[in-house]
């Protein structure tokens, strides 16, 4: 089986050479990491471009900017039988691909449990589950996500029900997670199999300062409602 890896980068220069040493290293010679960058003005793309690594793919997000489309950029790129999703700062751990392909023979969707560390990389109290209080079911993540896409990998079948992401669409885990628990089979494992990077430009909702009103939130799950009931 191939694997692609889909990473969305964003001036992730701090972090990001030690994230793509902790992916290669467990990719085969048929495996890829396709990475899509949204307009970083930083050594982002210096650093990718000093792997010499024919797997190894680089594109520039021409489409819709922020993360989800980031990533929908990447996807679109990815020719794997398994897609796994990756931030640009976290580190995994070397069991993470063996032990999700075991999982990914019989599941279309799997998310698995994270430590948490911090920028100088130092381990925090909690896990991320403890955080998300993850669960399974398409009702229960329609009305608050608790699937984290770094902690994602699933078939390719289930792309042609999560491309194309609608442009209203901004989380792309809980869009994925969505369409998972609507067209696929989930699991959730406890195993953690990366290092989450909590920090102050992370793009996920786990150090998200800002805060929606409940007006907003309504209007946000019933587009995803909406758009998740269309998908055939």
């Amino acid at each position: 089986m191939k694997i692609s890896v889909c990473m969305a980068t964003y001036n992730g220069e701090k972090f990001i050479q030690q994230q793509i040493d902790s992916i290669l290293e467990q990719l085969s010679d048929r495996d890829e990491l396709i990475i899509s960058d949204d307009g970083s003005t930083d050594s982002t793309i210096s650093i990718i471009k000093k792997y010499d690594d024919k797997r190894v793919f680089l594109y520039t997000n021409s489409g819709i900017n922020g993360v989800a489309h980031n990533f929908e950029n990447a996807l679109r790129h990815a020719s794997g039988d398994f897609i796994f999703l990756s931030d640009q700062d976290d580190i995994w751990e070397a069991d993470k691909v063996s032990t999700l392909v075991k999982e990914l023979a019989n599941y279309d969707c799997v998310l698995h449990n994270a430590y948490l560390i911090d920028a100088a990389g130092d381990f925090l109290e909690n896990d991320l589950f403890s955080i998300y209080k993850s669960r399974k079911g398409y009702i229960k993540n329609l009305f608050r996500n608790t699937f984290v896409g770094c902690c994602m990998a699933f078939k390719k079948e289930l792309l042609k029900n999560i491309l194309p992401i609608p442009k209203e669409i901004t989380m792309h885990d809980m869009w994925i997670a969505l369409i998972a628990e609507k067209k696929g089979k989930t699991k959730l494992i406890s195993d953690k199999l990366i290092q989450y990077r909590r920090h102050d430009n992370n793009a996920s909702t786990t150090s998200n300062k800002t805060k929606f009103s409940k007006y907003y939130q309504l209007k946000y799950r019933l587009i995803m409602l909406y758009y998740t009931t269309l998908r055939n």
